[in-house]
């Protein structure tokens, strides 16, 4: 980029730098993100459609999962990367209305530009934005509806209304819905006064084969894994788990060190010296009545065939989450070093099993007594099924889990939106200036999601919007559309209900982004390097890199 001083040029940023300023930069991330927005919307609804994303080593998913969807795809343009960062904090917040999200903060931006080309300083949008915003998450308190956050009919409603959109797995949807109930309400934990949920102590684990109604709950853990010698038990009743952090092999010294062996039997008193600590090594698990050991490190051949004398089931290189999700379900304590095994660091468990899978074998610790982290193996017939129902089990889970630690849920089908949409009009009526203007587009943006489910399901969204509006005007602050009979209902007398949480952290995450995009109005991009400059930098890193031939002495 060059400038002109006196008819000089005066080269400002590097050549080849590219420079778009004012209305022209917003217009272009606006347009940019308003693309993204527009591939996710059909996904939208019971009746999305799904996308068919090839990656760049030919590998396809199948998927209508906003978060899934913009993973996969490789996003280029800056502003377009600001909505998948919306999508996965809506991810990570409540596992949920990631598509609602993208799609949302989409129509904030084509209403803002609309204002845009009215004169109307992007400023004075994103106040009247942030203000709508507040009156927005006011609007979803007033009309959300207190739940029993333990009652098993509540949270499997609103797992199905989470599951109502995945068509892969339709026919096992109830199903799955108490699945996903069973497990959160099993390693919900009472902290304060406040019930929480830790999703990582619900171990998703997935096998090809069967079908999906084979999916199943384990009281305990699946570790992928086989018992590690064929002289073992394959099966123990009553269990008493040992969990180890450490290996049952003799370590190797930290300091080099060399032997000289001049005679055999020299060498065959080492061989018993290793043998014999292997042996003590078991002989103290064997002693505090271990009959299981889960091991986080190796086991030494030696030290397996101890084992398997003594009868006692042994897995190594267990996954570190593993042993932790195996110590809340058994009770176990996980021990660093053998001799501090004692009888009171015993987990229990009343069936340890090894079972083929497919064609895999895998070690089933179940029948713990009221453990807290649990597992769920999802069968199915074809990779495709298997990930796009740990994908919804995901969704259902978060759905759940957000009832029980934020106790309220607001009608599906578009009614909480249509809702906000109508008290956000009527306050705005009390605005002045051009913030009311901002606070209108607010509404019809909000109002896109309806039109959207609408249009997804085959019927007329005008017609469908005109009915929802007159609804919300007669006080029903539940009406929604029923894609299945084409109609504007009471979403919560047709038990389609959705957690108030998931609909707030939406209308937080998609303003944040969308005043974020119109918060700039110069884009410098630089230019790529040349193949020269770039095969030069590598080898100025490769000089200067320590333990390199040249560089630092």
């Amino acid at each position: 980029m060059t400038a002109l001083v006196q008819g000089v040029p005066v080269l400002i940023l590097k050549e080849g730098t590219s420079r778009t300023t004012g209305r022209d930069a917003l217009r272009s991330n606006i347009m940019a993100a308003s693309v993204l927005a527009e591939t996710v919307r059909t996904t939208l609804g019971p009746k999305g459609m799904d996308k068919m994303l090839v990656d760049t080593f030919g590998d396809v998913t199948i998927t209508n999962d906003g978060a899934t969807i913009l993973k996969e795809i490789e996003v280029q343009h800056p502003a377009a990367k600001m909505l998948v960062e919306v999508a996965k904090a809506q991810d990570t917040e409540v596992g949920d209305g990631t598509t609602t999200a993208v799609v949302l903060a989409g129509a904030l931006l084509r209403k803002a530009e609309e204002l845009l080309e009215q004169e109307i300083h992007p400023t004075i949008i994103m106040e009247g934005y942030r203000k709508a915003m507040e009156q927005a998450l006011r609007a979803v308190d007033s009309m959300a509806e207190k739940v029993d956050p333990f009652d098993k009919k509540t949270l499997k409603e609103v797992a199905l209304t989470a599951l109502a959109g995945k068509a892969a797995i339709a026919a096992d949807r109830e199903y799955l819905a108490e699945l996903a109930v069973e497990a959160v309400v099993q390693v919900a934990e009472k902290v304060g006064d406040q019930w929480k949920v830790d999703l990582d102590n619900i171990k998703i684990e997935k096998k090809k084969g069967e079908s999906l109604n084979q999916t199943q709950l384990i009281r305990g853990i699946v570790l992928d894994k086989e018992v590690v010698h064929p002289g073992m038990p394959k099966r123990i009743e009553n269990a008493k788990i040992a969990i180890l952090d450490c290996p049952l092999e003799i370590e190797k010294t930290e300091i080099s060190a060399k032997i000289h062996i001049t005679s055999p039997e020299q060498m065959k008193a080492f061989m018993e010296e290793e043998t014999k600590m292997l042996k003590e090594m078991v002989d103290k698990i064997a002693s505090v009545g271990a009959n299981v050991v889960i091991c986080q490190k190796g086991i030494d051949d030696i030290a397996q065939h101890y084992l398997a004398k003594k009868g006692i089931l042994a897995v190594r290189r267990a996954k570190r989450s593993d042993i932790e999700a195996l110590a809340k379900a058994t009770g176990a304590r996980i021990v660093t070093a053998v001799d501090d095994l004692a009888e009171k660091d015993l987990g229990r468990a009343e069936l340890v099993e090894e079972r083929k899978v497919g064609k895999d074998k895998m070690v089933f610790i179940e029948g713990c007594k009221n453990p807290k982290a649990v597992s769920i193996l999802i069968r199915g017939g074809s990779d495709r099924i298997v990930d796009e129902a740990e994908r919804s089990l995901h969704d259902a889970l978060c759905a759940v889990r957000n009832i029980v630690q934020n106790h309220y849920v607001v009608g599906g089908g578009g009614a909480a939106e249509a809702e906000v949409a109508y008290q956000i009009r009527e306050w705005a009526r009390g605005l002045s200036g051009r913030e009311q203007l901002a606070a209108l587009r607010f509404a019809e943006a909000v109002e896109e999601i309806p039109v959207a489910l609408a249009e997804n399901s085959g019927l007329d969204p005008v017609d469908i919007l005109v009915e929802l509006r007159a609804a919300h005007a007669r006080g029903e602050k539940h009406a929604g559309i029923d894609v299945f009979e084409s109609k504007v209902v009471n979403m919560l007398e047709r038990k389609v209900m959705e957690p108030a949480i998931v609909k707030k952290q939406a209308i937080k995450s998609a303003t944040e982004a969308a005043t974020a995009v119109l918060k700039i109005d110069d884009v410098i991009a630089a230019s790529p390097p040349k193949k020269e400059e770039k095969e030069k930098e590598e080898r100025k890193e490769e000089e200067f890199s320590p333990g390199a031939g040249g560089g630092f002495a």
